[in-house]
């Protein structure tokens, strides 16, 4: 099952879907606990969460022919989308189905049975932003090995408190990993570069455009951080932050697709959220 619906009235998610969507309450609540309702192709299971008139609101059942998020690029050997803040990219021990790669691999076998999906890069979860999966190993393993080589542009938007004492630099810091996922810059580990251009400042906080030259974990947000330009609603590495969520956006990405021998490019337009900030 997949139903739109367009806010008419401000008020709050779970108040307003009981007025709305028809079907028992207990069933409206199990939708938004188990994280089948989308805001704005925003994934949220709060019951209080905020509305405003002309959001759209999307319920989608686990298994459907449709995707709760945009689909940027479809072919027969890769599929892009525009992933949501807030959904994992792969499972975890404690998330199996509310994923970008179990929602895909459900899509792509109501189209045909027996489809595989392959992860070729991530996304944290809190990240949104433009995704790409191989729909056979030969076409992930290809982009997977040359990764570095045919990507030419990795581009992100992102909105951090405080403003930059350069409009614009590069950032070269060597990253290591706790034993509790926690990344932070050493004076050995693995290289990271991660360069930055304001683009505005307003009422302490700045909007970001971003350009990334390796691929560590958490990279951006971890420089940024130890710079002092924590981003917006990084609880992992901004704990007194005030954000509703991660204001790090993967905007744009382009490579060289051997499919087609040429470059192709996707991009994914700033969300809302971070527009609202910059007002």
């Amino acid at each position: 099952m997949r139903e739109n619906y367009i806010v008419e009235k401000e008020g709050l998610l779970l108040d307003y879907l009981y007025e709305v969507v028809n079907l028992p309450k207990k069933k409206i609540k199990q939708y938004l606990t188990h994280g089948s309702v989308y805001v704005d192709h925003t994934r949220t299971t709060k019951y209080d969460y905020p509305l405003q008139k002309g959001m759209v609101i999307t319920i989608q059942s686990k298994v459907s022919s449709f995707l709760p998020f945009p689909i940027l690029y479809e072919d027969d050997y890769i599929i892009v989308v525009d992933k949501p803040s807030g959904l994992l990219t792969v499972a975890t021990a404690k998330e199996r189905e509310n994923t970008v790669y179990h929602m895909v691999r459900e899509y792509l076998n109501k189209k045909r049975a027996g489809s595989k999906v392959f992860i070729v890069h991530r996304l944290d979860k809190d990240t949104s932003g433009v995704l790409i999966l191989a729909k056979d190993m030969s076409t992930k393993n290809k982009l997977q090995e040359h990764w570095e080589e045919y990507v030419s542009v990795r581009e992100y938007k992102a909105i951090v408190e405080g403003v930059p004492k350069k409009k614009e630099t590069r950032l070269v810091h060597n990253l290591k990993e706790t034993s509790t996922q926690l990344v932070y810059v050493a004076k050995e580990g693995k290289e990271a570069i991660t360069s930055y251009k304001l683009e505005k400042s307003k009422n302490g906080f700045s909007r970001l455009t971003i350009f990334i030259e390796t691929g560590r974990k958490n990279q951006i947000r971890v420089q940024l951080a130890h710079i002092g330009l924590p981003i917006l609603g990084d609880k992992k590495y901004n704990k007194k932050t005030v954000g509703k969520r991660l204001y790090l956006h993967a905007c744009r990405l382009k490579l060289f697709y051997p499919p087609k021998g040429g470059v192709l490019s996707f991009s994914s337009p700033e969300p809302k959220e971070f527009q609202k900030v910059m007002r």
